[in-house]
């Protein structure tokens, strides 16, 4: 299986849309293409960042042409890294698909509404939405998480809409 190497630098998005604020690196599309040849999508990756392991990360194409691969709190915590810090990578397409967060799961087979809204976003959007409760580290936040993401089904909001009624709240 193929595997890059890179050396880079921690950046961050100012106003950017959705992505404002995000931390990422960012992989230049030849490298990305040793990877993933298919087409220009967004696909998941497994590795190591610095000695960090990781799976299941995505790198998201952008308009330019390179991929970038979000750095989530938790990540920059684990690697104590952030903004303008140097990144060793090492990294390989992760075929193993990422499973739906299970209480999340059980909680929408008990509300009609937010499941058939849930299950209508396309499966990258399904999986923010779990990865948002599975980055929960407490059982209390973890259930306000679910309770907030079927608030939000009821709602028809994205992802990004949620978050940002959530800091309103």
């Amino acid at each position: 299986m193929a595997s890059i190497s890179l050396n880079t630098v921690i950046e961050k998005f100012g106003k950017m849309g959705e992505k404002t604020g995000w931390t990422y690196i960012t992989i230049p599309f030849e490298l990305a293409e040793k990877l993933y040849k298919k087409d220009k999508k967004s696909f998941r990756v497994k590795g190591t960042l610095d000695q960090l392991k990781i799976k299941g990360v995505a790198l998201i194409p952008m308009g330019e042409g390179e991929y970038i691969m979000p750095i989530n709190n938790e990540m920059r915590k684990a690697l104590k890294k952030g903004k303008g810090d140097h990144l060793q990578i090492k990294i390989e397409l992760d075929k193993e698909e990422y499973q739906l967060n299970n209480d999340l799961v059980e909680c929408l087979q008990d509300d009609e509404l937010a499941s058939t809204n849930f299950y209508k976003l396309p499966r990258s959007h399904q999986n923010y939405y779990s990865k948002f409760v599975d980055a929960a580290k407490t059982d209390i936040t973890k259930s306000k998480r679910i309770a907030q993401i079927l608030k939000a089904m009821h709602l028809n909001m994205t992802y990004a809409e949620m978050i940002r009624s959530s800091k309103s709240d």
